[in-house]
């Protein structure tokens, strides 16, 4: 679990009531936890301040779970994330979860582009933020 390929980390605690009838975490929860770490990228690179001054912003077009192992209650989940690429106007994030005892449950893609909710249009990625993301490549 310790890569150094991944710079962004967040650690969430499982909650009883992820559990199914098959006594493990719904697969649902496993996209809210990649959304968190979704969540987390655009606060870090500045991606949710640009939208809450600009209306501009990513939105996310595509979403891809592959489960690799089972979560349980009581627990963690910790979800290792990347850049996966950059584009003109979308970026990919990649996704790897994690259980408290480092093994590998579940991998995930993001792709989101830039979009200017003021026009209805994307927008390309600008320098600045090209390099703001690059951190997490």
């Amino acid at each position: 679990m310790q890569d150094s390929a991944f710079t962004l980390s967040l650690q969430l605690r499982i909650d009883w009531s992820e559990m199914d009838t098959y006594q493990h975490v719904n697969n649902v929860c496993f996209m809210k936890y990649m959304q968190s770490a979704r969540v987390q990228f655009w606060e870090v690179t500045g991606l949710a301040k640009l939208y809450a001054e600009t209306k501009k912003g990513p939105m996310l077009v595509s979403t891809r779970c592959d489960f690799t192992h089972p979560l349980f209650f009581p627990g963690n989940v910790f979800i290792k994330t990347k850049v996966e690429f950059i584009k003109n106007s979308s970026f990919g994030l990649y996704h790897e979860l994690y259980n408290d005892e480092g093994v590998l449950c579940a991998k995930g893609h993001d792709v989101a582009v830039c979009f200017d909710f003021n026009t209805n249009k994307t927008f390309p990625v600008t320098d600045e933020l090209r390099q703001e993301m690059s951190q997490y490549e």
